[in-house]
């Protein structure tokens, strides 16, 4: 009863009268609900305002948060605008990584540098299912998690372990929780399978991330039904836009092809038309597959492998704008002058066919002069190209921030083992689409602003002062001033990737300046975008695989035809606000589960390259050693127990200093290393320094 009321006044923020929370938390037994409320009051946790509601007290030394674990025991309680709190192993009273807890700090044990807490209550468990690997023993089984943040194994009585093996890793659902130093007890809900089988480590990913490859029986019996044949009614309401020289530019691979383009010049301005693929003229709100697609989220790309938004009936087929076939579009042209400045645009349904599907690679051969073929449309990509540097040079101007990190591409043989890893090549192409994309969804999410029905925004706040402080200081360190007062602005960290523009600091600054900022996210309020320094941004261009862009063509549409009414309004609102919530938890876990694999990926192919040199960056620079970053993106430790002498970590300037000597690491550092050793379980990569350095 405490756990509830904490999370509806804690995490909820409810404010509500005794009745009122009686019948908001549905209470049974009042008798338990008030000794619940008695002991709240009494350790002075909840009080009542004049009005008579409960609500949190102003206590100093009382945080709720989430908690993070660690696989030395400890943890810290994670704060969105302070430094983390750090809880001992002894102040956990049974918590796990990732519940939702109450602390209270212990001023007597709180540093200058961190506080120190004890958590009081557990509002709100995290893991309802964890993965492990299963151990057998006579009479009992046990489960090892494959998440090295909880500290405990979790006891599997003989009548619940579901015909697990030893070896076997495992989904368990938790009955009983840590207490008083029990380890929790759990029931086997699925073997994953051996932990020794080919393609292991990716089913736990998916099943960690809930990521499933097939689609439940109504969603493929709604597709069965799906009328594909476009009819006169379509093409009523539709511009025919068939006979222009429309085409797409995506990667080789790519096979959900939801954006084509269009560029012709006019005089001295531009017409660029951007066609979206209509994913919303098949998939009808509150359907099977648009439920399913809601859930979804978004589409996730691990490596060779897609876990779609959409069926791939609809989105490598039906939707996709595949070449020479005829396609329904919700376009935007707009003309746009020699500066970047759109005069006018217009926002339209359409039906289009793609002349050319035009590969990435193709399309920079053909403006390197390499490719001589495509006559139809080579003046036209020439005229793209011309295009995308004016509109870039104008976001620069205003300030947008261009990262232009190294990505890695992970190549894989026919039984998924790496065979390389290489830096990604990122051509001017790639920058043609980019700003083509960006410049529509800026100018939808204007046109959607100013007649004020609700709409799923992407947004991106200003970072938070403590990170680019740190920041601040490492580029100190890297002899940069970075100019700081009560705010950053986007064109001083633009100003900062110019400096260091191809020079060896450039591909880790860009990742730790993008680590410094706030994460980008959808909102049903349009609060701008600090990344790409514009008021107003959505994103309406891949609908195929992403949700809120699904939903944006559905308002958009509906102001096109019906109109939208005040009632409309309301329901809208909420659909876009579930939207939002939903999309921005999934685009972080698909993050997430793509970041996981890519690091496995790097773990297996450096595993056999045992006593190999290489040449990498410091970047980053702790008390336990040195992390170093290879130019195909690969990262691993140089533990200070692996250096030769004795260090000290100066925190001030986050260097490692040899006592006695003279030699300094910091952050930005060119430094030779040899792989030393590759803990695959724990997708670990361990460096050692090489003589000399």
């Amino acid at each position: 009863m405490v756990e509830s009321i904490l999370k509806c006044i804690y995490i909820d923020g409810e404010k509500l009268k005794y009745g009122e929370l009686i019948k908001h938390l549905k209470i049974l037994d009042r008798s338990h609900f008030n000794r619940s409320l008695d002991e709240l009051n009494h350790r002075k946790l909840i009080t009542k305002d004049r009005s008579g509601r409960f609500i949190r007290t102003n206590r100093d030394d009382i945080y709720s948060g989430v908690y993070e674990g660690t696989r030395r025991g400890f943890g810290f309680l994670l704060l969105k605008d302070e430094r983390d709190i750090f809880i001992p192993r002894t102040n956990l009273r049974g918590a796990m990584d990732g519940d939702k807890v109450l602390i209270k700090v212990h001023e007597d044990k709180s540093t200058e540098s961190r506080k120190v807490g004890e958590v009081i209550y557990i509002i709100e468990r995290d893991k309802k299912e964890i993965i492990g690997e299963y151990q057998d023993s006579k009479s009992f089984g046990f489960v090892v998690p494959h998440n090295y943040n909880i500290n405990y194994d979790i006891y599997i009585p003989k009548k619940y372990r579901n015909k697990a093996k030893n070896g076997d890793i495992v989904a368990v659902s938790i009955y009983k929780y840590p207490k008083d130093c029990k380890k929790p007890e759990g029931m086997v809900t699925e073997v994953i399978g051996n932990k020794k089988s080919k393609d292991i480590y990716l089913k736990i990913l998916m099943k960690k991330y809930g990521l499933k490859s097939d689609f439940k029986n109504d969603v493929l019996e709604e597709i069965s039904k799906i009328n594909i044949e476009i009819t006169d009614k379509d093409l009523k309401i539709r511009r025919d836009l068939r006979d222009l020289p429309i085409i797409t530019i995506d990667g080789s691979d790519a096979k959900d092809l939801d954006d084509a383009i269009c560029v012709e010049k006019v005089g001295d301005n531009y017409r660029l038309s951007v066609h979206i693929a209509d994913v919303s003229h098949y998939v009808k709100y509150g359907s099977p597959l648009d439920k399913e697609a809601h859930r979804r989220g978004t589409s996730v790309y691990l490596i060779n492998k897609v876990v779609p938004m959409l069926p791939p009936e609809l989105s490598n087929d039906l939707c996709s704008l595949n070449e020479n076939t005829d396609k329904l579009t919700l376009s935007c042209e707009m003309i746009i002058d020699g500066d970047g400045k759109i005069l006018r645009y217009d926002i339209f349904e359409s039906i289009i066919r793609t002349k050319h599907r035009m590969t990435y690679d193709k399309v920079q051969d053909i403006l390197d002069g390499v490719e001589t073929s495509y006559d139809d449309i080579k003046d036209m990509l020439f005229h793209m190209r011309d295009l995308a540097e004016i509109l870039s040079k104008k976001r620069e101007h205003r300030g947008a921030i261009n990262f232009d990190f190294t990505e890695c591409k992970i190549i894989l043989d026919d039984k998924n083992d790496v065979i390389d890893i290489t830096p990604f090549e990122r051509k001017f192409s790639h920058r043609i689409i980019e700003e083509f994309m960006l410049i529509c969804n800026e100018t939808i999410a204007e046109h959607m602003y100013f007649l004020g029905h609700p709409f799923p925004y992407r947004i991106h706040e200003e970072p938070n002062m403590e990170k680019i402080e740190e920041l601040s200081h490492i580029l100190h360190n890297m002899d940069y001033q970075l100019k700081v007062r009560d705010k950053i602005y986007s064109n001083e960290l633009q100003k900062v990737l110019n400096h260091f523009k191809d020079k060896d600091e450039e591909m880790f600054l860009s990742k730790l300046i993008l680590r410094s900022m706030s994460k980008a996210r959808y909102l049903k309020e349009c609060l701008g975008h600090f990344g790409l320094s514009t008021k107003y941004y959505c994103h309406f261009t891949s609908p195929i695989r992403r949700y809120p862009d699904l939903v944006a063509h559905r308002i958009i549409k509906l102001l096109l035809n019906k109109g939208i009414s005040e009632s409309m309004d309301k329901k809208l609102s909420e659909e876009v606000s579930s939207c939002c919530e939903n999309s921005s938890i999934k685009e972080r876990e698909a993050e997430e589960c793509e970041r996981e694999l890519y690091d496995r990926k790097r773990c297996e192919f450096m595993e056999n390259k045992i006593g190999e040199e290489y040449t990498g960056i410091i970047s980053s620079v702790t008390d336990f050693g040195i992390f170093v970053e290879l130019p195909n993106t690969v990262r691993g430790l140089v533990h200070i127990n692996d250096m030769d002498g004795d260090y000290h970590y100066d925190e001030k300037n986050m260097t490692l200093i040899k006592i006695g000597g003279t030699e300094v690491f910091k952050i930005g550092m060119k430094v030779s290393v040899y792989v030393l050793n590759v803990i695959l379980d724990e997708n670990e990569i361990y460096f050692g320094l090489c003589k000399g350095e």
